[in-house]
């Protein structure tokens, strides 16, 4: 055999490896205790310009804000204090982990329990460098809405230049198509969820289900499997191997046929967090269905913030 063509063929298989191969193994699984350990506790003013009071680590520890067993991880706001109105807002918990993960990467978290209520807004999402310089390293919303209104919503944050395709192979429906904060109010390029078990109390309902993200410099994805539904093998058992190939179509797709993803997205950190009303579920609030305004109902109902915790199983990172 030449040596031209044992090249040639080498190269030919690495392409076509490179191309096609979409399995990863897991690099950090966090449970229960794991998520204290890996996670910082960010007791920081909220971006978002909630009526929220994010506190440290030994105070959510200490009002039993946060919470970890051999099997669960709950990170929930304060649900018995009636807040004095010249006073912080709620006390809950923003965690930010330790760890970051880049191009190449896959996220699945799988929980039995997200905030609800009206005046919430839970996510879980990722953004580059701790959120410094933001939004200079991109930003992925992987699980956010607001006043248990709606399903769920998947959205890029980036700076200018990035842009979405109106067409394109996923399962939800795409909303703003440019993603640049700058712009639309800083909605970013979202997507709406089509399965009423992707949110708030339906999710809860339902017993929850499983989320994933897939970052590489050609795409984000986007899944949710609603548990009790057909669920891949390698996501339902947590295996230490996956194949998103074979995942179906994801909910969410950003491809960048106008986005330079490697350009737009750093290394990522995870961020769990609960704020109250603010930029978004304060903004919406009076067309949500929702009692009084947003910042009275979160001063003066704390009971009605009894379900307003996350309910993690694990969350796996796979690279």
């Amino acid at each position: 055999m030449s040596t031209s063509f044992t090249w040639s063929l080498t190269f030919a298989l690495v392409f076509v490896s490179g191309v096609w191969a979409a399995t990863y193994t897991v690099s950090d699984t966090y449970t229960g205790q794991d998520f204290l350990d890996s996670f910082t506790v960010q007791n920081i003013p909220d971006p978002t310009n909630g009526r929220v009071n994010y506190v440290d680590a030994a105070t959510a520890k200490n009002d039993n804000l946060t919470f970890a067993s051999a099997t669960n991880f709950i990170a929930r706001a304060d649900f018995t204090t009636v807040l004095d109105p010249n006073g912080p807002g709620r006390n809950s918990v923003r965690l930010l982990s330790n760890k970051q993960y880049g191009l190449g990467s896959v996220l699945v978290a799988n929980l039995n329990h997200m905030p609800e209520g009206c005046g919430t807004w839970p996510a879980f999402w990722t953004v580059g460098d701790q959120g410094n310089n933001w939004p200079t390293t991109g930003e992925i919303d992987i699980i956010e809405g607001v006043n248990n209104v709606g399903t769920n919503q998947g959205t890029l944050h980036t700076t200018p230049d990035c842009s979405m395709p109106a067409s394109r192979t996923e399962t939800g429906t795409a909303l703003q198509s440019d993603c640049d904060t700058a712009v639309n109010g800083n909605a970013g390029c979202g997507v709406s969820f089509t399965d009423a078990r992707s949110f708030g109390p339906t999710f809860n309902s339902n017993g929850g289900g499983w989320y994933a993200m897939e970052l590489t410099d050609d795409f984000v994805k986007i899944w949710f499997w609603a548990r009790g539904t057909s669920v891949p093998s390698d996501v339902s058992g947590g295996s230490s191997t996956i194949d998103t190939d074979n995942w179906g179509t994801p909910v969410a797709y950003f491809p960048n046929t106008s986005c330079s993803i490697s350009s737009h997205f750093g290394p990522q950190n995870i961020i769990i967090n609960l704020t109250f009303c603010g930029d978004w579920a304060g903004a919406v609030y009076s067309s949500s269905g929702c009692p009084s305004t947003c910042v009275d109902y979160v001063n003066n109902n704390p009971a009605d913030f009894e379900n307003a915790y996350f309910d993690f199983l694990s969350l796996k990172a796979y690279t």
